[in-house]
């Protein structure tokens, strides 16, 4: 299984706070990193260490070279990844004593992308490939009909949630992964219930499969025949910024290793465990071999 991930590669500024800035306030933080950061880069890299063949479609400026070869180092092919004159996108990350986190995100060369760049950088691909999508570059939509025509897989992680989102054809993509605010945005409406969340997301994407990730409560699988739900692992969290890319990541690794749907829920679910004990994006995705070991 050879998967194409067009997505974002940002440089993250996290800043560890005792509460998030409030409007008006100066804040002092007792520390701070600069990592390599981005939804897709993240999941590219989640992708890798689980044992996935994973090509990332992406942009930084041409000064940012050290994140391009952290992708590469993690096992990520970065044939299609570009240097440019643009500034990275980059984000700003408060992280709290709680564990809770607020992001200003600048998109940057991510957003620097034309239709014609993203049929280019797929046109090595072939029908059965999977192409995933995130939310954070240009024309994902004209990414989304590409694909379809293409015949490949779409896997889509639409975060962040903006208005663009109304355009995008959902109808064409074979698994959206979302959690349960992105899901409710979607529907356009709360499910109060597990039950009414279920008939909800079979009404409106009957031909798809829909992964929610429900926090501590795990996560679930739906489609027009199935509900599997699995429990999330107790663990002390110290961030949560990458919990989401790697759960997608080892997800997506394990339906590509053939294994049953329940197994690649519990597959995500151990995975971003262990992402959330550590402080970071990429830098706290673990190892195929440390998910095996929990």
């Amino acid at each position: 299984m050879k998967i194409y991930n067009y997505g974002a590669i940002n440089i993250d500024h996290i800043y560890q706070v005792p509460h998030l800035v409030k409007p008006g306030e100066t804040l002092s933080s007792s520390s701070y990193q600069q990592v390599l950061g981005g939804k897709g880069a993240n999941q590219s890299i989640a992708l890798a260490k689980a044992g996935a063949q994973v090509l990332h479609i992406g942009r930084c400026n041409k000064s940012d070279q050290w994140a391009i070869e952290q992708l590469s180092q993690a096992g990520v092919n970065c044939d299609l990844v570009e240097g440019v004159d643009q500034p990275s996108g980059h984000a700003i990350i408060q992280v709290d004593q709680q564990a809770e986190n607020c992001i200003v995100l600048f998109g940057g060369a991510n957003q620097s992308f034309d239709p014609d760049d993203i049929s280019t950088a797929l046109k090595s691909a072939v029908a059965g490939d999977w192409l995933l999508l995130q939310n954070e570059c240009s024309n994902i939509a004209d990414a989304v009909n590409f694909a379809a025509a293409a015949q490949l897989k779409i896997v889509l992680n639409p975060s962040p949630m903006l208005s663009n989102i109304d355009d995008f054809p959902l109808h064409k993509v074979s698994l959206l992964v979302v959690n349960e605010l992105e899901l409710q945005q979607l529907l356009q409406r709360k499910c109060d219930t597990k039950e009414k969340m279920v008939e909800q997301v079979r009404k409106a994407f009957p031909d798809t499969d829909v992964v929610v990730t429900l926090g501590a409560q795990g996560a679930m699988w739906i489609n027009a025949d199935e509900q599997i739900q699995v429990d999330a692992y107790v663990v002390e969290v110290v961030d949560t910024t990458a919990a989401g890319d790697t759960f997608l990541g080892f997800l997506l690794a394990a339906i590509g290793r053939g294994e049953s749907k329940k197994a690649a829920l519990i597959a995500g679910c151990k995975a971003s465990s262990l992402a959330v004990q550590r402080l970071g994006a990429s830098s706290s995705i673990p190892t195929a071999d440390q998910v095996a070991a929990l």
